[in-house]
């Protein structure tokens, strides 16, 4: 029987809380040590996921569109970033008191510290995670606007090998990672907690994503003057495609379809739809947003407005080439978290399984709110073509 990866995970987590009350401590440092190694080699790929997958990403965004692409994928880049940032303000309203005395919990978790691996492995990572960013910019626009054929070629070749990894060594580890993340956090501290207290806030974050869904097309039916319920209701098809498949690119034939039927022309609809498959991640941005910031509250992190901005926008950017990789959106802001964030193992594999567990309803998000920047770029687009014409 094939279980699915979300299935993997639960039961990773769910042994994890239950052998972390029977195991004894030779046991548990055996694990450990397996994730002590798997920590370091991720702390080593992560900069290469950031050059094989951003850098191609770039490159083929840069070519050809003009200023249709700068309109569609700075509304995209924007959207991301406010729901985002709309995800922080709840947190930081109403977090605190759904937390309440759980702000302890996690600090039970340092005493993890304390058992260690039987053996350590280090493996630097090749290049920082900036210095990973500034270079995909630059090899990206290089290609994207220079005739480099060959390079072209070598991008798309990494981008194959980082994909691989992800897919067959990444991925597949990932369940026996995070059950030992759970092992030890349940050997060492109060584990139950916490699961409840991030019950109460995927709640939360549920509800956000459909707030954030309908003040998307609220915008967008006020911009095109077309009713936003019905809007959204013709969209219906590919957010329930998305919360089957998880996967943004097997969502682009339905949510094409569903975006001509609410008027979108043709060519527009097209271009954006596939296009915001790779650049509009609202959804996930606002999930990775609520649970890093419930996280660094219980950690006792800092929290404020100016760094996690700071996070925010860096994220937007890092996912851009995350749809389309089993758990590439959470691989790529593994970076900012550590670096920007300060959040270790253990914060970085709650991310994890907590993303995978939320993973459909965010790509549903995405799908979904692609279909109302569609209709803003449609209606852009028909003013321009009639302005042209009345100049002409």
């Amino acid at each position: 029987m094939k279980i699915g990866l979300l299935g993997r995970i639960l039961i990773a987590i769910a042994l994890g809380v239950l052998l972390g009350n029977i195991l004894t401590l030779p046991w548990v440092r055996i694990f450990i040590t397996f994730n002590s190694i798997f920590g370091q080699f991720l702390g080593f790929i992560i900069p290469l996921i950031i050059v094989g997958l951003v850098t191609p990403a770039i490159a083929e965004i840069g070519k050809g569109a003009g200023k249709l692409l700068l309109i569609t994928v700075g509304i995209a880049y924007a959207d991301t970033v406010i729901a985002a940032i709309l995800s922080y303000t709840t947190g930081s309203t109403f977090f605190p008191s759904l937390i309440g005395n759980g702000s302890q919990t996690l600090q039970n978790v340092e005493k993890s510290a304390e058992i260690l691996p039987y053996f350590t492995v280090n493996i630097p990572a090749p290049i920082d995670v900036m210095s990973a960013l500034v270079l995909s910019f630059i090899v990206g626009l290089g290609v994207a606007y220079g005739s480099h054929t060959m390079l072209r070629g070598a991008i798309s070749e990494m981008k194959d090998i980082v994909v691989g990894v992800i897919e067959r060594v990444i991925i597949p580890l990932l369940p026996l990672y995070i059950f030992g993340i759970f092992l030890n956090m349940t050997f060492s501290g109060d584990v139950m907690r916490m699961m409840t207290v991030f019950a109460k806030i995927i709640v939360v974050i549920f509800a956000l994503h459909i707030f954030v869904l309908i003040y998307q097309y609220l915008i967008a039916g006020a911009i095109v003057r077309k009713n936003p319920f019905r809007l959204l209701a013709n969209m219906f098809p590919a957010y329930l495609t998305a919360l089957g498949t998880s996967s943004s690119a097997a969502t682009i034939p339905v949510a094409l379809k569903q975006t001509l039927k609410n008027g979108v022309s043709e060519g527009v609809a097209g271009f954006v739809i596939p296009l915001c498959a790779t650049v509009h991640l609202s959804g996930s941005a606002m999930k990775i947003t609520a649970c890093a910031f419930t996280i660094a509250l219980l950690e006792g992190l800092p929290t404020d407005f100016p760094l996690f901005l700071h996070f925010i926008m860096v994220l937007a950017i890092f996912m851009v080439a995350a749809p389309g990789v089993p758990g590439g959106a959470i691989m790529a802001s593994l970076a900012p978290l550590g670096s920007i964030l300060g959040f270790g193992e253990n914060e970085q594999a709650l991310m994890i399984a907590l993303y995978i567990a939320m993973d459909s309803f965010g790509t549903a998000c995405n799908v979904t709110g692609d279909g109302a920047i569609a209709l803003v770029v449609d209606k852009l687009n028909r003013n321009k073509t009639n302005v042209e014409e009345k100049a002409a």
